[in-house]
């Protein structure tokens, strides 16, 4: 009998020690990398819902588009989400990351601003055009100037996995110059440029409404959808399923509707 009774308390507190085992697995606090301004708006939403399925998420605010994923390759992140698969891809092609789209966020067409001029068309000769020096977000501002006839460029670049440059430009009749910045000078570049591309997140941030205040702008429809991405390793895990359930839930539609009004829109 003692025996006995000696085993159950044995069983006993295995089963308490298993139990806080998991207890704290499901603790662990998710580390979410993001953009300042919009994107973390969104995801302080995302913690909420995902609070209710017993996720713990912190959002992690970065203010360039190069360190999420070097944080999240690292294992400082555990997912990030602010940047569409061609940004992602080239990052992968470039700095061999093991890093997976596994859900879409929202799509947010680029645009282009001025201070100076109503259209893309009023560009006088020689006036100079600022666009992004990474190669998807460049890519993406040369396919707008294309659009709008103010340049064209060289067949068979632009689209298909193929990033244009600015030394792939074919034809530029009013011989513009091409200032390459970071994504997040742009905005205050405004002044000293004739016009400038700029990221959605970046536009809001300097005060700029996509809808109302760019002279160009992307079509909604595209390979240009922000996406939640993870670790190769950690794809199948639980938590992603859950804290992409909670990226996608009406209640942040909802709030991206109601907040953004057009500028960003779902992609899910």
């Amino acid at each position: 009998m003692q025996r006995r009774k000696i085993i159950q308390n044995l069983l006993a507190i295995a089963a308490v020690s298993l139990t806080a085992t998991f207890a704290h697995a499901d603790d662990k606090q998710l580390k979410i990398g993001t953009m300042s301004g919009p994107d973390a708006q969104i995801w302080s939403v995302v913690t909420k819902v995902a609070a209710r399925e017993g996720l713990n998420v912190k959002v992690v605010e970065f203010n360039d588009y190069v360190q999420p994923n070097a944080a999240l390759d690292s294992g400082d992140l555990d997912a990030n989400g602010f940047q569409h698969q061609p940004f992602l891809d080239s990052q992968i092609k470039q700095r061999g990351y093991k890093i997976v789209n596994v859900g879409l966020t929202y799509v947010s067409p680029m645009g282009f601003y001025s201070k100076k001029f109503k259209s893309l068309k009023d560009l006088p000769e020689g006036a100079k055009v600022g666009i992004q020096n990474d190669p998807s977000n460049g890519n993406r501002a040369l396919l707008l100037l294309q659009k709008y006839g103010v340049i064209k460029l060289k067949p068979g670049v632009g689209t298909n996995g193929v990033n244009a440059t600015p030394l792939d430009v074919a034809e530029n009749p009013k011989k513009i110059k091409l200032v390459e910045l970071d994504a997040a000078q742009l905005p205050r570049s405004l002044d000293d440029l004739d016009a400038a591309s700029i990221n959605t997140d970046y536009a809001v941030k300097a005060g700029l409404q996509p809808t109302k205040d760019a002279i160009a702008i992307e079509d909604l429809k595209g390979p240009y959808a922000n996406l939640i991405a993870v670790r190769a390793q950690d794809r199948d895990k639980p938590w992603v399923k859950k804290l992409v359930a909670a990226y996608e839930s009406d209640e942040v539609r909802k709030y991206i509707d109601t907040q953004f009004k057009g500028a960003i829109i779902p992609a899910f």
